[in-house]
């Protein structure tokens, strides 16, 4: 990296500013990235860092700016001009169609195909780039046959394919166990060994300063600092991020804990294709507890959430809450028996993003008194509890009409939330409840549960991030498959590595580190 330091920037961004309506989400930002290095763009929800890297791949167009490849002024009307200047972007949301093989995604929308796809040249191709960049993948297999890591590395050879020299990597880590994770940086290094740049975008602090040659921090659309990857720490990061000190360790109280509010024996679910998701599983969780669960997404947590309040059928099995047996009960009964549901997918399953903030609270709300005079709604009051779940859990916004969609997803979060938590619910399910928030709003929402539990609730906590789920977590089950691998009765005493190992389906024997299997 450091003779890279010398060379002339593969690109470079001067002065982008791009607005939308009255909202400033560029403001005059230089950026660049020079051959063989890693630079790391950082900054809290909505600090424009997305937009910036849309701008850059094509998506946007900026309001003003300019922006060179390789000494020469270009301007990008569309992903395919990026590409064509090697510029790839692989987003969050891998772009792959999932009933295509990983051969005919690599060359899916390239001008100029034949009639007759030459598979086999496609073919030799993807095997060369994989082995010289370590990016094992069956060509012929389908994606939706691939796991998530398979998938992200099908992205990236679609990139690499394309003859990307600039990869801009969108949280490339946030589903992936340790293990893959440890892949990706190689693969990363080997292709900055080779003269590529790379942007690396993530809210992992400790993967940022591992990878990073460069940081740029972002605040409210502008430029805070450039600085070096090395020899920075995890708190100036997120200091410079946010404006101000974060507090990164677990205050956790011992607890002394209650009666026991779920139970699941042997539940079953399917998924939305009709194959089984959730298989056989059975727990447990006391008031004053957070049990965690650890996994890769789309091993049956979704199901298994949606199953706990009554979303989803149980094909088997029972659910028994308070002492109440709840299996097949209509999603009101588990709300009005106290369980409060925090949905990963905040845009569609959790929120309304076309109504308004007061609408969005009365979705659950609307039969409880006082929100509800008979069959008339008291939209007076609905307005206060709104207005108090807005000052008491910091949401920012312009008022209670404005709808959801025009919020930050770190403010419909914290809507949300605070939604789920005014009713003082006996059972919380929260699924990646920090999923994409920046490192203030994850503090605040950490701290929420752990209030919650102080004050007796039961807490489902699934998330993907290890880190979370070991630092909150009372207990901790692994899930693969919809089956758990194990449950670790104190999480401070196993690896992230053996964590991983379960994630990858691998059962915990009884004899690792206070753990017992089931």
């Amino acid at each position: 990296m450091d003779s890279s330091m010398q060379q002339a920037p593969l690109v470079e961004m001067r002065g982008i500013s791009k607005a939308f309506a009255t909202v400033r989400a560029n403001a005059g930002i230089d950026f660049d990235v020079r051959p063989g290095e890693v630079h790391t763009l950082l900054g809290e929800n909505g600090a424009g860092k997305s937009t910036l890297m849309n701008i850059l791949n094509g998506l946007y167009i900026p309001d003003s700016g300019t922006i060179r490849v390789k000494g020469e002024n270009r301007r990008f009307s569309s992903p395919r001009d990026a590409i064509a200047a090697g510029i790839g972007m692989v987003h969050q949301h891998f772009m792959l169609v999932q009933v295509l093989t990983v051969w005919e995604n690599m060359i899916m929308g390239l001008p100029g195909l034949e009639a007759i796809l030459p598979k086999k040249t496609v073919i030799k191709r993807i095997q060369d780039i994989s082995t010289r960049y370590g990016l094992g993948v069956e060509p012929e297999a389908r994606v939706w046959q691939l796991s998530v890591g398979e998938q992200q590395r099908v992205e990236i050879l679609k990139m690499l394919y394309r003859r990307a020299e600039i990869l801009v990597l969108d949280e490339p880590t946030s589903v992936l166990t340790p293990q893959e994770v440890h892949h990706l940086f190689n693969t990363i290094r080997q292709m900055t060994a080779e003269g590529h740049g790379v942007v690396f975008i993530s809210h992992k602090l400790d993967e940022v300063m591992e990878i990073s040659d460069r940081i740029t921090i972002l605040r409210k659309g502008e430029v805070v600092e450039t600085l070096s990857g090395r020899n920075v720490s995890k708190e100036e990061l997120a200091e410079k991020m946010v404006g101000r000190k974060v507090v990164f360790a677990v205050d956790k109280t011992v607890l002394n804990l209650g009666e026991t509010v779920l139970e699941t024996d042997g539940v079953c679910a399917l998924n939305d294709r009709g194959l089984p998701a959730v298989r056989n599983l059975s727990l447990s969780i006391r008031e004053g507890e957070i049990l965690g669960i650890a996994g890769i997404a789309g091993n049956g947590q979704r199901e298994l959430c949606e199953a706990l309040s009554g979303l989803r059928p149980i094909q088997f099995g029972r659910v028994i809450l308070m002492g109440v047996d709840m299996t097949g009960a209509h999603p009101m009964e588990f709300i009005k028996a106290g369980v409060g549901y925090i949905p990963a997918d905040r845009k569609g399953t959790g929120l309304v993003g076309a109504m308004n903030l007061r609408e969005n609270f009365n979705l659950k709300n609307f039969w409880r008194k006082p929100y509800s005079r008979g069959i008339f709604l008291s939209w007076e009051n609905v307005a206060g509890e709104t207005g108090r779940i807005v000052e008491r859990f910091g949401v920012s916004t312009p008022g209670l009409g404005v709808p959801v969609r025009n919020l930050s997803g770190g403010n419909q979060q914290r809507l949300m939330l605070g939604r789920e938590l005014s009713g003082t619910p006996r059972l919380i399910l929260a699924m990646q409840p920090t999923w994409g928030l920046d490192v203030g709003a994850t503090e605040f929402v950490r701290d929420q549960l752990l209030r919650q539990r102080e004050r007796g609730a039961a807490i489902l906590l699934v998330s993907e991030d290890l880190e979370e789920v070991m630092a909150l977590s009372d207990r901790l089950a692994v899930i693969h498959k919809g089956e758990i691998m194990g449950i670790v009765d104190d999480p401070r005493g196993v690896t992230e590595e053996e964590l991983g190992l379960m994630m990858a389906g691998i059962p915990m024997p009884a004899a690792i580190r206070g753990g017992r299997s089931l």
